[in-house]
Order: structure tokens, then C-alpha cells, then sequence
């Protein structure tokens, strides 16, 4: 069986090393089960570090993902930025698009059998080369949630 890309989205980083965070134990048994490296970006990394700016060694963790090579970014910006623009600019401006969504659907586009581990409901909205749907691991819904 071939392995395929994981891009990995903020949420479930910060479910990961947040023991409080109600996503915590899905974020550790999703990533338990996908090989490594997960595939990110910069937007993606520097999202993570501000949300876990308080929690004790929260950044730091977020790094040393990165030097353990568990993670590693696989996007340039600047070699993608029209398209990032033209994602989060009229294409998806009713959600409204974070610039990591429209680095992720980027890179969802550059990896095609790739799939984003997420919490983003959006991401069921979202389509790589303008209607293929992005496949992706979130958490199951709930009823009554």
C-alpha cells in the first residue's frame, strides 16, 4: 500500500500538545496512525505557536516537531502567492479563507493523493483545481453538537 501525504492544519497541533484541549485525544490517536513527516506550512506553524503562546513550552513543542522532522513544511508562499490570493480573495471570501486554509488547498493541489488532518469544517467546502473535493481526517459529528 503506498503511503500518502498527511497535510497537517492547526487545530489538530494544537489538540495535540494542548492536554486540555477537547480534541486532544482524537489529535493523539490521529497522529499515532499517520506516517511522518506531516506536510504543513509556515502559516500553519506560526497559527500553532500564537495559539499555544501560553501554554508552558507550547512554541517550543511546536519547533521541535519541526527539528525531529515529524513535521516539516513543505510550501513556499511566494511561489504560490497569486493563487493564495485569488483563494482567499473572491473564491472563498463568503467563509472567510485564513491564509493557512488557502496555503493548505494549495498544497492539497501540488500533492494530489494528499489528504489534510484537520478540525475545519471548512474544509468539507473547499475544492482543490476549483471543484475536486480535498479528502480529509476530522472528527466524527456529533448529533446534538
Amino acid at each position: 500500500m503506498l503511503s500518502r501525504d498527511t497535510l497537517v492544519d492547526t487545530g489538530p497541533l494544537v489538540a495535540f500538545l494542548n492536554r486540555r484541549d477537547r480534541y486532544h485525544r482524537w489529535a493523539t490517536t490521529r497522529l499515532a496512525e499517520l506516517p511522518t513527516p506531516l506536510l504543513t506550512c509556515e502559516a500553519v506553524v506560526s497559527e500553532t505557536c500564537f495559539l499555544l503562546r501560553h501554554a508552558r513550552d507550547g512554541s517550543r513543542a511546536v519547533l521541535d516537531l519541526l527539528s525531529r522532522g515529524a513535521l516539516r513544511i513543505a510550501f513556499r508562499l511566494e511561489d504560490h502567492v497569486d493563487l493564495v490570493a485569488r483563494l482567499m480573495g473572491r473564491r472563498y471570501a463568503s467563509v472567510p479563507m485564513s491564509l493557512a486554509d488557502a496555503c493548505l488547498v494549495s498544497m492539497a493541489e501540488q500533492h494530489p493523493d494528499s489528504r489534510v488532518l484537520t478540525l475545519d469544517r471548512d474544509f468539507r467546502l473547499y475544492r482543490k483545481h476549483g471543484r475536486h473535493t480535498i479528502p480529509a481526517i476530522m472528527p466524527e459529528e456529533r448529533s446534538g453538537a
